[in-house]
């Protein structure tokens, strides 16, 4: 049976929202959870929240990485801290993957360094799905490396190809290159560089891809540095909410537009399921020895649950086994 270890005081919503997801992952996916963090305040809030903790063990640790600490607390500043002490577990083989809803860099930093990178990967990278007009898509990377040179960028298109032919179970993944423009001239000279390293690469590369062909699903994967790929994943989530808000405004008029609601109701409810990013609840940190998820900081309990589900995925089809496979065979 698989056993997640879960940082159950990362995010905003910790702990109730993190245990209860945790919860609903044990119910749903069959898994044993190891919770990280303080036990008396998870206990009392298990019990007054009348949650029963089944299939799980509490593993003290009394410090939290905050959004405020500097992303190397997790090394040595807070070596009792949940997140801390989460990467000691999976290290160890405690448990066979690690989520936690706490700070992107943190997270970041303790799976390069405690749990550390598979042989050959010169950057691990934060990889999210998300939806587009056609199918779900991967954006990767999406803030684990501001500045980025281009045999990451490289390395990031291989790993996003075999995500999405592994996990996500598509044939042969598209790749391509975000850039400011489709011809192969454009971009700065690092992109560039990087257009000509895929193009002899041995996944799918159709080239390079511009912001507003991202939606319609023109590519399967979205190749970024981390700084580019984080404005692209923020600018989506913040159009998809003010797009709902507005339908739901316009509906919301007059009795007659409430009527006419009532008529593409589904319709609608399919779309705002399509759009909702706590359908796959969080990224995965490509790259890593283990697991590591990096759930939604405001995730809620379902959120959370999908999160776990990332893990779940992750661990049932092998993925870095298929990484390490294919990195030897290209030395």
């Amino acid at each position: 049976m698989m056993k997640i270890v879960v940082d159950a005081f990362g995010g905003d919503n910790a702990p109730l929202e993190i245990i209860k997801g945790s919860m609903l992952a044990v119910d749903e996916f069959g898994v044993d959870i190891l919770l990280v963090g303080d036990k008396e305040k998870i206990e009392k809030c298990s019990a007054s929240h009348k949650i029963n903790l089944k299939h799980t063990e509490i593993v003290d640790a009394k410090d939290v990485i905050t959004m405020h600490d500097d992303a190397k607390a997790v090394l040595k500043a807070k070596p009792q801290s949940s997140m801390t002490v989460g990467f000691h577990l999976l290290n160890e083989g405690r448990g066979d993957a690690f989520v936690s809803a706490g700070s992107t860099g943190a997270l970041t930093v303790g799976a390069t360094f405690i749990t550390k990178r598979i042989k050959g990967i010169k950057r691990p990278a934060i990889a999210t799905v998300m939806p587009s007009e056609k199918k779900p898509i991967l954006l990767i990377d999406c803030g684990a490396n501001a500045e980025c040179r281009p045999e990451f960028l490289y390395q990031f298109g291989l790993m996003g190809s075999l995500y999405m032919k592994h996990i996500m179970k598509y044939d042969n993944p598209r790749i391509a290159l975000a850039n400011n423009g489709e011809e192969e001239t454009k971009g700065t000279p690092s992109i560039k560089e990087a257009y000509e390293l895929m193009k002899n690469a041995p996944y799918n590369f159709i080239g390079n891809i511009e912001g507003r062909q991202i939606p319609f699903g023109d590519a399967d994967v979205i190749v970024s540095d981390g700084f580019t790929g984080n404005l692209i994943l923020k600018t989506y989530e913040g159009v998809a909410k003010v797009l709902m808000n507005g339908i739901k405004s316009a509906f919301m008029k007059n009795a007659f537009s409430k009527l006419a609601y009532l008529g593409v109701k589904s319709g609608i409810d399919d779309m705002k399921k399509q759009f909702d990013y706590k359908e796959y609840g969080g990224a995965v940190l490509l790259g890593v020895k283990k697991p590591v998820i990096k759930a939604h900081g405001s995730a809620d309990a379902r959120t959370f649950k999908n999160a776990i589900k990332q893990a779940v995925w992750f661990l049932e089809n092998s993925l870095i086994d298929e990484i390490e496979k294919t990195l030897a065979a290209e030395v």
